[in-house]
């Protein structure tokens, strides 16, 4: 094994790398995290992380950019393995057949998906690295905000690098391209007009519905304007009652609307015009079919009203944040052979209203993809190292303690006094900075990640239907694992390592504000147990994304490995950790 040299380091940690090394190194991450961590199979040696898996008989090593105290180390470079005396080099695909047996023979089962699935993922990075747009010329601060944020939703060509497929999608390539985030997708909408009688519509105000109807005056009368992504009418074009709809009139193909819309990072939720438009569509993305089941339509809409207090109180009390509502859905009721509305036209037609952002956007601030800001590499103007461009670590330690300030106190109010469990995860949060590129707000998304505990919404759940009310919940424990690991796993610990990549000397220092902020609401809100367990350097529960996967489970089901706690006050004390 060779070391690297600073020069080979820090021109490491701002190329973007190869399609091969990226779904390599991804994998690593999810074997060191799930599987050989675990098992104490793993180890640093001279600059690279040396990886057993012990059933396969394999032994692999990645050279390291940085290591990390929470064990979410940066890798650069092939991935070799030990053969005798000498190390070669692994490509992706024999990586992950080497992936493949070792899950095999530790579960005693076979997933016949995984290596299609992984090499979906691989093919859908490589298309976005040729076809990524170039980047604007000037600062994520200092360009049109619109254009800044529409570029940070687009911005991820990687995606979740603790998650081992991805960007895998199911489809024809030619076909999701057109309609990706990270090819800087636009493109406008399918209108139908729908007999009035045939729409299915729920709205929390009078005005919910006015970015749907808005999108074309002239429908005839006595129908109803509904908007469809065109790859999901593709999909669902020859189901044979949306085709006996179109032959009697029922259903009418306006023609596209004038506005283009913005393809956002989770694929399937548009924007345009202000305003969010969350639409089904029958492709499985990473590890689920990303259609808006009935039970979610519905549920956003009594989310959107339910929680309307709640949202007040913690808008009150925790002024630079906020959450965006989801105040109606529009679908599709054509009768079933059940004579109930046909299910897989309901959901495969729902759209879910979501507020745009001047509703809650603060004046003269740049909404940005968490997700883009806290990225591996710099693939956006919005990541960190473009807002902090020729700043010094200091600055960049006043900058995090601005950013904890607004993230850390609403999530654990949420829980704590209303029993909401939020899920700020990096996709589903947007930093607001100023002029200065400084973090001023951070909103909020996603009302289908937001559940309830329902210990303490008993007599609101009880009014619900259970189809609705069932999936609304996590119980209070399982609520807080998902709180813990979308807060400070995948969320604060990875803008944590952008920020070390920046100025390696502070990591201790970055995670010891973490703990101050924590500490500091405990002092000023009470201190319930789970808080004080955090406090004390706990185990953190990060999802199973890679056990997950091979189980073929819902992410709903996903359970969780405990990593080492880096927020314990003898951690923060002690010499950095370098394994």
């Amino acid at each position: 094994m060779t070391s690297l040299t600073p020069t080979d380091v820090n021109a490491a940690a701002t190329a973007l790398p190869s399609a091969d090394h990226v779904v390599a190194h991804t994998l690593l991450n999810c074997l060191l995290r799930e599987v050989s961590g675990p098992e104490h199979q793993t180890a640093v040696d001279r600059g690279h992380l040396l990886l057993r898996l012990p059933r396969r008989g394999v032994l692999l090593s990645v050279a390291l950019r940085r290591t990390s105290l929470i064990g979410a180390h940066r890798f650069t470079g092939p991935v070799t393995e030990q053969n005798g005396a000498a190390w070669t080099e692994v490509d992706w695909r024999t990586l992950a057949e080497y992936v493949h047996a070792e899950l095999s023979l530790r579960t005693g089962v076979d997933n016949d998906e995984f290596l299609a699935q992984i090499a979906s993922s691989h093919q859908a990075v490589s298309a976005a690295l040729a076809g990524r747009p170039a980047p604007a010329e000037g600062t994520a601060a200092a360009k049109d905000w619109l254009d800044t944020y529409v570029a940070s939703e687009q911005s991820l060509v990687f995606g979740h690098r603790f998650h081992p497929t991805p960007k895998a999608r199911t489809g024809n390539p030619a076909d999701w391209q057109a309609y990706a985030p990270e090819t800087g997708a636009t493109f406008p909408l399918l209108l139908l007009a729908v007999r009035e009688h045939l729409i299915a519509e729920e709205a929390a105000a009078p005005d919910a519905t006015d970015p749907l109807d808005a999108l074309r005056a002239d429908v005839p009368e006595g129908y109803r304007l509904l908007p469809a992504h065109p790859w999901q009418y593709e999909l669902l074009r020859d189901h044979p009652a949306l085709q006996e709809a179109l032959d009697r009139d029922d259903i009418r193909i306006l023609g596209t609307s004038e506005l283009p819309f913005a393809a956002t990072a989770s694929v399937r939720t548009l924007y345009a015009d202000d305003a969010f438009l969350k639409f089904s569509l029958n492709v499985r993305i990473t590890n689920c079919l990303r259609k808006n089941s009935s039970y979610e339509l519905t549920g956003a809409v009594a989310l959107t009203r339910l929680l309307e207090p709640v949202l007040d109180d913690l808008a009150t009390r925790f002024p630079g944040s906020a959450v965006l509502r989801e105040p109606a859905y529009r679908s599709l009721a054509i009768p079933g052979p059940d004579g109930g509305a046909d299910i897989p036209l309901l959901e495969g037609f729902g759209v879910i209203v979501r507020e745009g952002l001047s509703r809650r956007l603060l004046p003269g601030t740049t909404p940005l993809l968490a997700g883009a800001v806290a990225d591996e590499y710099p693939a956006s103007e919005a990541h960190i190292s473009r807002l902090l461009a020729g700043k010094d670590a200091r600055t960049a330690l006043e900058w995090w303690a601005a950013y904890l300030n607004l993230l850390l106190p609403p999530v654990l109010a949420a829980y704590f006094d209303h029993g909401m469990v939020l899920e700020p995860h990096l996709q589903n949060v947007l930093i607001c900075v100023d002029g200065d590129g400084m973090p001023a707000q951070v909103l909020f998304r996603d009302l289908e990640g937001t559940k309830l505990v329902p210990e303490q919404h008993a007599d609101t759940l009880a009014a619900l239907p259970p189809e609705v009310a069932g999936p609304m919940t996590y119980d209070a424990q399982r609520g807080w694992d998902r709180v813990v690991y979308c807060l400070l796993v995948n969320h604060v610990s990875e803008l944590l390592a952008a920020l070390a990549d920046l100025h390696p000397e502070t990591e201790t220092e970055l995670w010891a504000q973490v703990r101050r902020t924590l500490q500091r609401h405990a002092d000023r809100h009470g201190c319930p147990p789970r808080l004080a367990a955090l406090l004390a350097g706990v185990p953190l529960p990060a999802k199973a994304n890679l056990l997950t996967r091979w189980e073929r489970k819902a992410d709903r089901e996903a359970g969780y490995v405990r990593l080492p706690s880096p927020l314990a006050e003898s951690v923060l004390s002690a010499t950095p950790w370098n394994a």
